[in-house]
């Protein structure tokens, strides 16, 4: 029987001691706390390709974790980025390397990682520049928001949250060296914040936090490099919240087929569900749903595909629901628990630790 343990990140104020392991019971659709690591400001996660060991964001740095078979936490190492603290974090399919998003500083860095899963020295790192068009800070200057690689591990996706636009570089996965080979410019003001590829790689989504609405493009890998097209720029939730909505992440369903495309909207603290063509790409809006909580930074689906956590920022509580009518609709089954700013969260089969 399979079993598995759900990470939290968080921002460390208000009492929140870092990082929450917890247990996950399927069957009621729940999570419960199980142990906690003290560490400074882990507020995105993200787990090995392996699924051996987690990696978090922490003050001016990344932290890495070996995780054990039953659930806990062993630190490996923790390591200064050369710059700000990171707001987005990923690795390569090979586990060779981790990139670091600079929302603080604009900056894209590339960590070696070792083979017992810690993080080594800075392989490579790049710094936006530029000046934005709209007034105010957050549109005058870079903010890197989210960094991801093509499924065909060729091209690093730098999201710029300030400069509305998505920078594509050149991956070299022998040295983890990245070069500018196209930058996606998307509409002024609409501030893409959050990108994720069909499991195929022929399609990316990229959700706007500040047009609320999601880009669909498609990807294709030619000799002359990599060309994105965009295919639909789509409401991410219903018209009538655009003013109040704050588009935070987008998620594609666990289904073999992908079927659905979910967004956290924290401006209106919705879901929103969305049909998914699997040929063509394109997303159909099916409705929202109210997670229960304010400021919802991201949901997290259980891996029996029936369940899912909405982690509530701003009322510093995880609530948790479940699936009906497939993923067209959703009810919430679970009492909700308090953890202070929940902001990553990352599920792991234990099973597959040796």
């Amino acid at each position: 029987m399979k079993k598995y343990a759900a990470y939290i990140g968080t921002y460390t104020t208000e009492g929140s001691k870092g990082l929450y392991v917890m247990d996950v019971d399927e069957k009621q659709g729940t999570f419960v706390e199980r142990d906690t690591v003290e560490i400074s400001n882990p507020a995105h996660l993200c787990v090995s390709y392996s699924g051996k060991t987690l990696y978090c964001t922490t003050d001016m740095g990344v932290a890495a974790f070996k995780i054990l078979k039953d659930g806990r936490l062993k630190e490996l190492n923790r390591k200064w980025i050369g710059g700000l603290r990171g707001a987005h974090i990923s690795t390569d399919k090979k586990d060779r390397f981790l990139f670091v998003a600079g929302f603080y500083d604009g900056r894209v860095t590339v960590m070696n990682l070792n083979p017992d899963g810690s993080v080594g020295e800075v392989a490579d790192a790049v710094f936006h520049k530029g000046v934005g068009r709209a007034v105010g800070r957050r549109n005058m200057e870079p903010h890197v928001n989210c960094v991801t690689l093509t499924e065909d591990q060729k091209y690093l996706c730098a999201i710029d949250n300030g400069m509305d636009c998505v920078k594509v570089y050149d991956f070299d996965s022998d040295t983890g060296k990245i070069e500018v080979k196209d930058v996606i410019h998307l509409p002024i003001d609409t501030g893409p914040r959050h990108m994720v590829f069909s499991k195929d790689g022929r399609f990316a989504y990229i959700i706007m936090e500040q047009a609320a609405e999601i880009a669909v493009y498609s990807y294709e890998d030619k000799e002359t490099g990599p060309e994105f097209e965009r295919l639909q720029m789509i409401p991410s939730l219903k018209p009538a919240h655009k003013d109040h909505a704050a588009g935070v992440e987008v998620m594609i369903s666990p289904d073999d087929e992908q079927e659905y495309i979910f967004t956290s909207n924290a401006g209106t603290n919705v879901t929103a569900i969305f049909k998914r063509d699997k040929d063509s790409g394109m997303l159909t809006f099916l409705g929202n749903g109210m997670v229960g909580g304010q400021f919802p930074k991201t949901i997290s689906i259980f891996p029996d595909k029936e369940h899912f956590a909405s982690l509530n920022y701003d009322s510093n509580e995880l609530t948790f629901f479940k699936f009906i009518n497939g993923y067209e609709a959703f009810l919430e089954c679970a009492k909700p628990i308090h953890i202070s700013h929940p902001n990553s969260c990352r599920i792991v089969d234990l099973t597959k630790i040796d």
